[in-house]
C-alpha cells in the first residue's frame, strides 16, 4: 500500500464506489516502480526524492480506465503520461452571447437542421494548409493567429475575427499555446501544401463530449456574473471535448516509447503504468514526450475553436449576426510543470479542472474573479459556472462534471419507458435524425441510436447537486451562475 497521501473533497451525500478507490490505489503502484527501477538502475532518476507527493480526489471520482477520473497527482522527479488519458486536453469552452432563451426556442427546429448540417452532414468547411496544420500542431492558437490568412477567407475561416481572437488568447489557459519542437506520426493529417479539408478538426468525438446551448436560469453570484457578463435568461454556449483521433496517436506513441525504455531485465509494472524519469540518460524520450503532449493540446484547443466558430455559423445563418464573447477554455485532462511550497514537480489532472483564486490569476482578466471552473451535470439537467478559491489542500482542483453512476453498459440496459421520457423532455442533436422518413424502417438504426443515448442519458450520472456543494463547503470554488440546456449536440 502506497504512503502517499490522498486527501479526499467529497460530501457524504456523494456515493464513492469501493472500484474506483481499488483503482487509485493500484494507479500509486508506480511508487513500487519506481523504488524497482532506483535498485536497478541507480541513475534511473536524477532526483533521489522522485514519487508521488500528493493526491487529491474531486467529488465526481469515479472509476476510470487505469486511473479514476476525478483524480490530481502531483509528482516529482518524473511524469506518468498515462495519468491522464490519451483524451490529451479534453476540456471545456464557454461563450457568453447576447441572445435570449425565446430567440432560441421559437427557432429551434431551423437551428437543429443547420446544426446537423454544419456538425454531421457535410456542412463543416475548415480549409487548411499543410503549413497552417504544422503552425497549428506546433503552436496552438497562436499558431492559428499567425497563419490563418492563408485560408484566404474560406469556409469557416469566414467566421474567424483576427482581432478578436487575439484578444481572446487571453481567455484560454495557457493562451491555448504550448510550444512542441516537432509534430511525431502526424505526417498523413498534415497533408498537402494547398488548402485541403481533414475529417479530425471541429469533431465533437463520442462519450460524453457535447456541444451545448444554454439558458443561464439563476445567477448566484452578482459581482462576479456581472464581470463575466452573465445574466438570467441569456444564451450561453458550453463545449466539451478533446483531442479525438490527435490525442488517441500521441498516447500511443508515448506508451510505446516508455515501453521500450524500460529495463528488459525487470518484469514490467502489473498497473500497466510506466513512469517518465526527468534524468539526464532520458533526455531524448523527454522531449519527445512533451512534443508528443503538446501537439494533442495544441490540437485540442483548436478544436474546441472551431466547434465554436461552426455553433456561430449554425445559430447566426437563423438569427442573424449575435455577439458571443470567449469566457474561458481550459483542460481537465492534461499536466503541468508546478512549483508548490518550493518544490518543483508536475501536476496530472484526469478528469479535474484547474481553480485557481483571484490572487493566483494576477495579470488575466481574472484577477479579481477567480479563474471561471465549468462542471457540467449530465445530458437534460443543469450546470454550473463557478469561480475558483484557490484551495491548496485540493492541489487547486476542481470536478469535471457530476461523475457517472452507471456504467455505459448498464446505462444501456435501463427501460425504455425511463428513456422515452428524458426524450419527450430534451432536444439532442446527433448525426441520426429519427424524425427523417427514409429512417422509420430502419430499426437497426433506431436501436443503435437509442444505445448510444442511453448511454449519456441524465440516469447514468449522478445528482449533481451536492457534486457541487462539495465544492463549496470544502471552498475549492464559489458558484457563480446555474445554467440549464436547451439543446445538446451529441458526436
Amino acid at each position: 500500500m502506497s504512503n502517499t497521501p490522498i486527501k479526499y473533497f467529497i460530501n457524504p451525500e456523494v456515493k464513492v464506489e469501493n472500484n474506483a478507490v481499488e483503482e487509485l490505489h493500484r494507479l500509486l503502484e508506480v511508487n513500487e516502480t519506481i523504488e524497482t527501477l532506483q535498485k536497478h538502475s541507480p541513475d534511473y532518476f536524477d532526483d533521489p526524492n522522485t514519487g508521488v507527493l500528493e493526491v487529491a480526489i474531486t467529488p465526481d471520482f469515479h472509476k476510470g480506465s487505469g486511473i479514476p477520473v476525478g483524480t490530481t497527482l502531483f509528482t516529482r522527479g518524473f511524469v506518468l503520461p498515462q495519468a491522464i488519458g490519451n483524451d490529451i486536453n479534453c476540456g471545456m469552452r464557454l461563450y457568453v452571447t447576447d441572445l435570449h432563451e425565446e430567440q432560441i426556442r421559437t427557432n429551434l427546429d431551423a437551428i437543429e437542421r443547420n446544426v446537423r448540417h454544419v456538425f454531421f452532414e457535410g456542412g463543416r468547411n475548415i480549409p487548411m494548409t499543410r503549413h497552417m496544420r504544422e503552425k497549428m500542431f506546433k503552436e496552438g492558437l497562436i499558431g492559428i493567429l499567425d497563419s490563418h490568412k492563408e485560408a484566404n477567407g474560406e469556409g469557416i475561416w469566414r467566421y474567424y475575427n483576427e482581432k478578436q481572437q487575439e484578444l481572446d488568447l487571453n481567455h484560454v489557459n495557457k493562451m491555448g499555446s504550448f510550444i512542441a519542437e516537432s509534430t511525431i506520426g502526424l505526417d498523413d493529417f498534415l497533408g498537402p501544401a494547398e488548402l485541403s479539408r481533414d475529417a479530425q478538426i471541429g469533431s465533437l468525438g463520442g462519450g460524453n463530449h457535447f456541444f451545448e446551448i444554454q439558458v443561464v436560469k439563476k445567477v448566484h453570484q452578482g459581482s462576479i456574473a456581472s464581470q463575466w457578463g452573465l445574466k438570467e435568461g441569456q444564451v450561453v454556449l458550453m463545449i466539451h471535448t478533446g483531442s479525438v483521433s490527435i490525442g488517441y496517436n500521441s498516447g500511443a506513441w508515448i506508451k510505446e516509447m516508455l515501453k521500450k525504455m524500460y529495463p528488459t531485465s525487470l518484469k514490467h509494472p502489473d498497473n500497466g503504468m510506466y513512469p517518465l524519469p526527468l534524468s539526464e540518460r532520458s533526455l531524448p524520450q523527454w522531449k519527445m514526450f512533451w512534443s508528443l503532449l503538446h501537439n494533442a493540446a495544441n490540437f485540442a484547443f483548436a478544436n474546441r475553436l472551431m466547434l465554436g466558430l461552426m455553433m456561430y455559423k449554425s445559430i447566426s445563418d437563423v438569427l442573424g449576426d449575435f455577439e458571443h464573447k470567449l469566457l474561458y477554455d481550459a483542460p481537465h485532462n492534461y499536466l503541468w510543470e508546478e512549483q508548490l511550497e518550493q518544490v518543483g514537480g508536475f501536476l496530472h489532472r484526469k478528469g479535474s479542472c484547474t481553480a485557481k483564486s483571484a490572487e493566483q490569476m494576477m495579470g488575466t482578466p481574472f484577477q479579481y474573479t477567480g479563474e471561471p471552473v465549468f462542471i457540467p451535470g449530465s445530458m437534460g439537467s443543469h450546470s454550473f459556472i463557478l469561480a475558483g478559491l484557490g484551495n491548496r489542500d485540493s492541489l487547486y482542483s476542481a470536478s469535471h462534471g457530476a461523475g457517472r453512476a452507471l456504467s455505459r453498459g448498464d446505462a444501456a440496459k435501463v427501460d425504455d419507458d425511463r428513456f422515452r421520457e428524458f426524450l419527450a423532455n430534451f432536444r439532442v442533436i446527433n448525426p441520426i435524425d429519427p424524425k427523417r422518413a427514409d429512417l422509420r424502417g430502419r430499426s437497426d438504426i433506431l436501436k443503435k441510436w437509442e444505445e448510444e443515448l442511453k448511454k449519456e442519458a441524465p440516469y447514468a450520472y449522478k445528482d449533481i447537486t451536492p457534486v457541487i456543494q462539495s465544492h463549496v463547503d470544502h471552498g475549492m470554488a464559489e458558484i457563480v451562475a446555474e445554467v440549464a440546456p436547451i439543446a445538446t449536440v451529441k458526436g
